[in-house]
């Protein structure tokens, strides 16, 4: 039985509108949004991995799982996802953390493989932010 190939994403080039590539180091302080985190993930792994926030030992981790959106059995389609994505990237910029996360995605020489997520521990400073992330940690 033969096997059909879902559609590779394009590489993103220069003057795309859904290339929104940015140097982590040139972008501090600017929230990190869908698109930009899309475009990373294609131009670093051509696959548009998943990523979960997964709470252990009172400790909350951003991680980019091994299924990506291109596979025929991913159980989201695009809108799904960019939604999910959408609600994760809330959680990081509200904790104030888009820089350290988009500096990690950008310079992590790991590749996530099945069975083995990248995980970051999303580390926060201050007592506003501690108590916000105090919400995810119930």
């Amino acid at each position: 039985m033969p096997v059909t190939l879902c559609n590779d994403w394009p590489l993103p080039r220069p003057g795309d509108p859904r290339s929104v590539l940015v140097n982590p180091y040139e972008s501090a302080d600017s929230p990190l949004g869908v698109e930009e985190l899309i475009s990373c993930l294609r131009q670093r792994w051509k696959a548009t991995y998943d990523l979960q926030l997964v709470v252990r030992r009172q400790r909350l981790y951003l991680q980019v799982m091994w299924a990506y959106l291109e596979q025929q059995s991913f159980p989201m389609d695009e809108s799904a996802y960019r939604e999910h994505i959408a609600e994760v990237l809330d959680v990081v910029n509200r904790l104030g953390l888009a820089t350290e996360v988009r500096r990690w995605l950008w310079d992590t020489r790991d590749k996530p493989r099945l069975g083995k997520a990248l995980s970051l521990h999303l580390e926060v400073e201050g007592p506003e932010a501690r108590n916000l992330l105090r919400e995810f940690l119930v």
